[in-house]
């Protein structure tokens, strides 16, 4: 029930999903023009390289060579049939899931930390800043800039830099200086839009440094295209023609963008997005052109927002706390080619321990976001008798988020 590639079927280009999307995207705009942004307008927060395929309109992007071979430290990554859970509900469906646990920060995010600390590196940059949510963003970039010796400074957002201390450290044992935001006010649970605001703030006064983002820009989700390129040439060799449905969690839209973008041209696999209730940027948010940050430092984003300055409640998938989405995920449900739906913590957790005590792995609250869409999309399948072939990203594990499975065990885990 296990697939593995060889290494040498590694991508060796990422898919571009920009020539395939049922709208052209609109430009960023300046936040103080309202002009669309140029490269001279990001130089000062990104290398040439990533502003370029920021706006590349080619079908394939080579990987360099370089980044290649990290990569091959732990990918390809396992495609997985989950044939216990399909058991345990005794559904006709066949469930498979990309493991990116398997990566050595425990998630789908070096995949994009590795070529955008490669690039700077190139650049001639020397430190990095960023923002972290749950802490995997910050962890991968921690270890992808111990790789190639640059400074990591990382603006973790307080709720969780006090939830997950043990994330923090691991940023640490990579090298990575860890602070909790808003740096300005100790009693704010803080939010990522916060958190981007310092990393950006700190990177924009800086020549040594330059700004690096764990999700939304289009670039992360091209890099994060890897995951379903491979899983979908593992999906042949498990006898599936295709998935009917893709399902990924979404904060920012990197994991769920990663496995679902390289079905977007396929117009017979559904796409399914799956948001904190109590964040519901896709489910009740408004289509427009909003900052990406609370301070109105970055460019206007077009995308689904709930505003810049909204403030989820402090649940404990903190990487999916985010008042915006990436313009690609937002353009493909405004379109309808891709649907979205919102669960609350209690019934997301209902679920990954429910995942954990039939197919072993302990899921991150991210990831179990995910889970709970799979579970209700195999017992509908189970009504109808419908042999539907679900696939989903198991984007990282929950090893270090055991506080969240206690309050969950112990009955204090809020439910909204």
């Amino acid at each position: 029930m296990r697939w593995n590639l060889p290494a040498d079927h590694l991508p060796e280009a990422w898919f571009n999903v920009a020539p395939h999307l049922p709208e052209p995207l609109q430009p960023p705009l300046h936040p103080a023009t309202r002009q669309p942004v140029g490269p001279d307008d990001l130089a000062p927060l990104f290398p040439m390289a990533l502003i370029g395929q920021e706006v590349s309109t080619d079908p394939w992007v080579d990987i360099p060579g370089e980044v290649l071979d990290v990569l091959r430290l732990w990918r390809p990554t396992p495609l997985v049939r989950a044939e216990r859970l399909e058991q345990a509900l005794g559904t006709p469906a066949r469930i498979y899931y990309k493991d990116e646990s398997v990566s050595p920060a425990g998630s789908h995010k070096p995949n994009t930390a590795v070529p955008q600390a490669f690039y700077n590196k190139q650049e001639g940059i020397t430190r990095l800043a960023t923002e972290t949510g749950a802490g995997q963003w910050g962890s991968a970039l921690s270890f992808a800039s111990a790789l190639y010796g640059l400074e990591c400074k990382v603006y973790m957002v307080r709720a969780s830099y006090d939830q997950k201390p043990y994330r923090r450290l691991l940023m640490e044992v990579w090298g990575g200086e860890v602070v909790p935001s808003p740096i300005d006010d100790p009693t704010h649970p803080g939010s990522l839009g916060a958190a981007i605001s310092d990393a950006v703030r700190d990177a924009a006064g800086r020549d040594d440094s330059h700004y690096s983002l764990g999700s939304v820009l289009n670039h992360v989700l091209l890099h994060q295209t890897v995951i379903g390129l491979e899983a979908r040439e593992q999906l042949t060799l498990a006898g599936e023609e295709r998935p009917d449905i893709v399902i990924g969690s979404c904060g920012g839209g990197s994991n769920l963008g990663g496995i679902a973008l390289p079905f977007v041209p396929d117009e017979r696999v559904e796409l399914l997005a799956v948001e904190p209730s109590s964040c519901p940027t896709l489910t009740a948010g408004h289509f427009d052109y909003d900052f990406g940050d609370v301070a109105g430092m970055t460019p206007l984003l077009p995308m689904y927002t709930l505003g810049h300055d909204f403030v989820p409640p402090s649940i404990h998938a903190g990487g999916l706390r985010y008042h915006g989405d990436s313009p690609i995920i937002s353009s493909l449900v405004h379109s309808k080619r891709m649907q979205a739906v919102a669960y609350p913590q209690g019934k997301v957790f209902d679920a990954a321990v429910q995942f954990a005590r039939t197919q072993g792995t302990v899921p991150a609250p991210e990831t179990s976001h995910a889970i709970r869409a799979v579970i209700d999309t195999a017992l509908a399948a189970k009504e109808t008798g419908e042999e539907k072939v679900i696939l989903f990203n198991y984007s990282g594990h929950g090893l270090l988020d055991l506080s969240a499975y206690d309050a969950y065990l112990r009955g204090q885990l809020d439910q909204f």
